[in-house]
């Protein structure tokens, strides 16, 4: 299904703004933020989970979509490769405006709605109206940097050595994320493919296996019946960052 993300919500409903950003009562005065949050209603997007397929919107002055529930995949595929980002709650996203045909090695661009998805529609009047509000402004430019700062942790963990040292890392990524805290261990409830998990880490399908079937034999992950992992212990201390030289 295609869908043009600033012409008209897929249901003819709204959402606060303030719905999909964890810490801006923090800064919001509180005798504001009702307010606020009356004043910052947005379309509402609802996507079901599959293959997303979406249209350019044509307004430079519209923010985008802000992501209030659910987590989606941003695929990107070079030559034979592809590579994955997942993007969840409070994420900024413009899911047609990275595509550029005239670019000297132009990518594709494919998403996908892992689980389902509330999606605030931050088109011109939102824009024009979020402005009103310096502390709702900054807490999305927080959030902005937020994902960029987590796709450069990505980045890293893409380059150790070993796959099972990747995925390892990637799961605790995922987990301060979108995780639980059980008696068990820590849930990461996003189902992914193994092929989804290589696209992430930057391995072949063959060698997550094998990473994730080492990774259980071991006791530091189990698989959730549904769908998702467990991990077991504390993050790997093997991983954690020292600082070396003077």
């Amino acid at each position: 299904m295609r869908f043009d993300w600033m012409a008209m919500p897929v249901e003819e409903r709204t959402v606060s703004v303030l719905d999909a950003l964890e810490d801006v009562s923090a800064v919001l005065d509180s005798n504001d933020l009702e307010r606020a949050r009356t004043e910052l209603n947005a379309p509402l997007v609802e996507r079901p989970t599959g293959e997303w397929t979406v249209e350019p919107s044509g307004d430079p002055l519209a923010m985008g979509l802000l992501v209030v529930e659910g987590v989606l995949a941003r695929n990107i595929r070079l030559g034979e490769a592809t590579t994955t980002e997942l993007v969840g709650p409070c994420d900024l996203i413009r899911p047609a405006h990275y595509y550029d045909a005239d670019a000297p090695i132009p990518v594709g661009v494919d998403w996908f709605v892992l689980e389902p998805a509330r999606l605030a529609v931050l088109d011109r009047e939102v824009t024009a109206a979020v402005c009103q509000w310096q502390p709702v402004v900054t807490a999305i430019v927080a959030a902005a940097i937020s994902r960029a700062w987590s796709l450069a942790q990505l980045l890293a963990v893409s380059h150790l050595r070993r796959v099972d040292s990747r995925l390892l890392a990637l799961f605790w990524h995922l987990a301060d994320r979108f995780g639980r805290v059980q008696a068990e261990g820590v849930t990461v409830p996003i189902r992914l493919t193994h092929e989804a998990l290589g696209h992430v880490v930057g391995a072949q399908r063959p060698s997550v296996t094998t990473a994730l079937n080492q990774l259980e034999e071991s006791g530091r992950i189990s698989r959730r019946e549904g769908g998702g992992w467990l991990l077991h212990g504390e993050p790997p201390r093997e991983l954690q960052f020292s600082k070396t030289g003077p």
